[in-house]
């Protein structure tokens, strides 16, 4: 956790949970393919394909398998897409009470420069997410490492995420023409958060599948927000809501379309709901409300056509959690703390961001909102708190 200065001498603790593993590459593995509007747990369908169907072995580096992961809802996995390549995560043993973000970095091994159409991402045991990178780094480090969230993933220069994945099987389908560009051997970071609870030791996996379009087929380049609230105070034994809460969109990302949203909170977590409205005092439109919403297994809403939001407008959303515990739980990176926020992919592309609101004193009654990277001076500085600037 760490604790950045803000105008007028706000104190903001912000923490960010990622998680990620080790990769290794093969040409013709892995990858699934889905329908044009079908990404992890959204209506067109989802990815029905067990923890064990990527095919990823445990060691260092992994290798990749030839099932894939499964379209729509048949169950069937079809034949991995010609040009498909897949990282892993190296089989790590997590002794009981353990908790740690490792990372790993290696390059995906593609020969050429691809647009990447579709991410499959398989987690085991203990994890609590994972978050795939492209990364501007030049050697690989193939044993997992002790890592800060979002470590320099933030500053263009450097790299940016690419998916956030809490379930156990996550299939991120990209609209029709729309894609991430990858550069030829790109190197890529798997960022990992996990927790062993259990009283024996557990084997860690995880793995990650890109898969390609056609180059004729690209149209328009993706990205990512990740947007939350870290003003999170819950008493023991009580329920507590926080929001709704008004996200302004920044103006340069004004016309955005969104086709993905995921929502995100820890395990005392309850429900997130989100809205598109026109401004704060705008009761919104609901875009993101599951019912049986799980923390554990969140679901990623899918929207053909695009979600657009109005103009001058922003998200409304709201966190529920019923603190089941003895103890006070506060915003934090921890599995034991928690967090309000999602992910949402969006096209075209004005770079990854991760943007907050919050109200914490001194900041107005009405809060403020930042984004990082930024390009005011003083949002510079909370980025670089961040290790984002």
């Amino acid at each position: 956790m760490r604790k950045v200065a803000l105008a007028s001498g706000l104190s903001l603790v912000v923490v960010i949970v990622a998680c990620g593993g080790s990769t290794s590459s093969n040409g013709t593995s892995g990858g699934s393919s889905g329908s044009s509007s079908g990404a992890s747990g959204a209506s067109g369908g989802t990815s029905g394909a067990s923890g064990t169907s990527g095919g990823t072995s445990g060691t260092s580096g992994g290798t990749s398998g030839t099932s894939g992961g499964t379209s729509g809802t048949s169950g069937t996995p079809p034949p991995p897409p010609p040009g498909s390549f897949t990282v892993t995560f190296p089989t790590t043993n997590v002794a009981p009470s353990v908790e740690k973000t490792q990372c790993v970095v290696k390059r995906l091994g593609n020969p050429t420069s691809m647009h990447m159409g579709s991410i499959h991402n398989l987690l085991g045991p203990s994890s609590h997410h994972m978050i795939v990178y492209r990364v501007n780094d030049t050697a690989e480090v193939t044993t997992p490492f002790d890592c800060k969230p979002f470590t320099d993933a933030l500053n263009p220069a450097k790299g940016s995420p690419l998916i956030v994945t809490q379930k156990k099987d996550d299939l991120l389908t990209l609209p029709q023409g729309v894609a991430y560009t990858l550069q030829p051997n790109q190197m890529v970071r798997l960022e990992v958060h996990y927790i062993n609870a259990g009283a024996a030791a557990v084997d860690l996996t995880a793995s990650s599948t890109f898969s390609p379009i056609a180059d004729s087929a690209f149209q328009n380049e993706a990205d990512f927000l990740f947007i939350g609230n870290p003003d999170i105070t819950i008493q023991p034994n009580q329920t507590f809501t926080l929001g709704p809460t008004y996200f302004s969109l920044p103006a340069d990302l004004a016309g955005s379309n969104f086709f993905a949203i995921t929502g995100h909170e820890h395990q005392f977590g309850t429900n997130v709901k989100i809205s598109s409205a026109a401004n704060a005092n705008d009761t919104g439109t609901a875009i993101y409300d599951v019912p049986n919403w799980s923390w554990s297994e969140p679901k990623t809403q899918t929207f053909d056509p695009p979600v657009v939001l109005p103009a001058g407008g922003g998200f409304k959303f709201t966190c529920d959690w019923n603190n089941t515990s003895s103890n006070q739980v506060t915003f934090g990176e921890s599995a034991n703390n928690e967090m309000c926020f999602f992910w949402a992919y969006y096209y075209p592309s004005k770079g990854a961001r991760v943007c907050f609101h919050s109200a914490q004193s001194p900041a107005p009654p009405t809060g403020i909102d930042f984004c990082c990277p930024g390009n005011n001076p003083t949002i510079q500085q909370v980025c670089a708190g961040l290790g984002a600037r």
